[in-house]
């Protein structure tokens, strides 16, 4: 409960600082949906040329789309760590968190949330029912668990990715272009993975699982019984990684030995 009521106190203060400023809050989430609607376009674009995608048809890929947003958004509101080497390692602000009688990574994520990313949740839904009544999909009594639980995991796979590299920092504080690097591979996981050949399709499946992000839960809701057993992976995956990136986070921690001069 004490983590808990932490979270909410950040939360609370966190939106009146972004209501002070309204425009720039309103100019931004405008942002979000001019580039998710590039994203749209450049599907409706590649089906403007073909009527199937290796078996997949445009609402189908329009679906994968919607679905991926709904995690990566978690992800992106609560998981803003794509400078921790340079603001907490380099500049030394990982001394100050460390002085606080919480866990530096909880910490961290409150002090980096971005709530107005929650926004992503509403777009993705959206962009699902559209696509889902193209399609004629019925919802069952057991979906909307289903979603929340390859939700989850989903974001969790994508925060246990970003942790782990963020805890790299502990053994060396060099700068790399490793974030935004990722920040782009993970963006294949918005599509159908057997588009790719089979060595990007194993990286995307069991090494950078971002394919369990997007296609592979999708694909549940989509009824392609082919891909069940990765769907129901997805939940799995997710503790998994989330399980390594914080062993991996609480191992660097203990290496920390303060800034430098």
């Amino acid at each position: 409960m004490f983590y808990v009521s932490i979270f909410f106190q950040y939360a609370s203060q966190y939106l009146k600082t972004r209501l002070t400023y309204r425009s720039d809050l309103v100019v931004e989430l405008f942002s979000d949906l001019l580039f998710q609607a590039v994203n749209l376009i450049f599907i409706l674009v590649v089906f403007g040329h073909t009527t199937l995608l290796s078996g997949w048809s445009r609402e189908e890929i329009i679906f994968i789309y919607g679905f991926f947003l709904v995690p990566y958004a978690i992800f992106s509101s609560f998981f803003n760590i794509w400078d921790f080497n340079e603001r907490y390692i380099v500049k030394g602000e990982m001394d100050r968190v460390l002085t606080r009688p919480i866990h530096s990574l909880f910490q961290i994520i409150i002090e980096r949330m971005e709530l107005e990313s929650m926004f992503g949740v509403i777009t993705g839904v959206a962009i699902m029912f559209y696509a889902g009544s193209q399609l004629g999909l019925t919802v069952s009594w057991y979906d909307p668990f289903m979603f929340i639980l390859m939700v989850a995991g989903g974001a969790l796979i994508y925060a246990g990715i970003f942790i782990i590299l963020a805890s790299i920092s502990f053994w060396s504080d060099s700068r790399t272009d490793i974030m935004p690097m990722m920040y782009n591979i993970g963006n294949y996981g918005r599509y159908p993975v057997d588009i790719y050949n089979q060595v990007i399709r194993y990286v995307l499946t069991w090494i950078l699982p971002f394919a369990f992000v997007g296609v592979y839960p999708a694909a549940f809701f989509l009824g392609r019984d082919e891909w069940y057993f990765y769907a129901f992976l997805t939940p799995v995956m997710g503790l998994v990684f989330i399980t390594i990136a914080v062993f991996a986070w609480n191992e660097g921690v203990k290496r920390y030995r303060g800034a430098g001069n």
